[in-house]
C-alpha cells in the first residue's frame, strides 16, 4: 500500500471516529491538526494506520483538553 493511501485512510479513520463522537473541532484546524500529526508519526516509521488513527485521536483529544479553559472551583 501506498504512504499515500495509509495516510488517506488514517485520516478517514481518525474524523470519522471525532465526527461520530462529536469530538470534531473547526474542520480547519482539526484536518491540518490530524493530518501533521499522522505525517509526524509516519516520518517515524509507523506505518499501521489504524495505530496512526488511534494515535491522532488521542492527540487531538489531548490538544483540545489542553486549548478548554480550565475549571476552576473554589471550595
Amino acid at each position: 500500500m501506498s504512504i499515500r493511501c495509509t495516510v488517506e485512510s488514517a485520516f478517514f479513520i481518525a474524523w470519522s471516529c471525532l465526527e461520530q463522537s462529536g469530538e470534531l473541532g473547526a474542520p480547519d484546524e482539526t484536518a491540518n491538526f490530524l493530518l501533521d500529526f499522522i505525517e509526524a508519526q509516519l516520518r517515524t516509521g509507523e506505518r499501521r494506520q489504524l495505530l496512526l488513527a488511534n494515535r491522532a485521536i488521542d492527540a487531538w483529544r489531548a490538544h483540545v483538553a489542553r486549548s478548554r479553559p480550565q475549571d476552576v472551583r473554589f471550595g
